[in-house]
């Protein structure tokens, strides 16, 4: 059982004394996107999910699905996991490298962090391109 005191020392203290220590870095940010696209994947999984559920029920619910999957909306979600898709799998490569031992000095860091999140952003480019030009 916490007493009066217990809770007033508790109150002071900071909850995470490590967001006054460290100043972001982009190494950290990349990180921190890569646990974000993981997670993003879940959902990006769940709508994949329901698109086939609508075409293997067919008629008026795969039409719905694909009303909204066509939109600028659907668009723009679809944009968003594809680039989740190619940063998710640039962080596991990154990570695969640390786990060798490799590029773990600053600048090596840094030139994997910045390779994540421009190679990223030009995949997911070049794919819309390809996709673009094949239609």
């Amino acid at each position: 059982m916490a007493d009066a005191d217990t809770d007033r020392r508790a109150a002071r203290r900071p909850l995470s004394p490590h967001l006054t220590i460290f100043k972001p870095i982009l190494t950290m940010m990349m990180s921190i996107a890569h646990r974000i696209t993981g997670a993003g994947l879940y959902a990006g999984m769940a709508l994949l999910t329901l698109f086939l559920l609508g075409a293997a029920i067919g008629g008026g619910a795969f039409s719905a699905v694909s009303w909204i999957a066509s939109g600028f909306v659907g668009n723009l979600i679809i944009l968003m996991i594809v680039w989740a898709i190619f940063h998710h799998l640039l962080g596991g490569v990154r990570h695969a490298l640390w786990d060798r031992g490799l590029y773990m000095d600053p600048q090596g860091r840094e030139l994997l962090a910045q390779g994540t999140l421009v190679g990223g952003i030009l995949l997911t480019l070049l794919l819309y391109i390809f996709k673009t030009l094949a239609s």
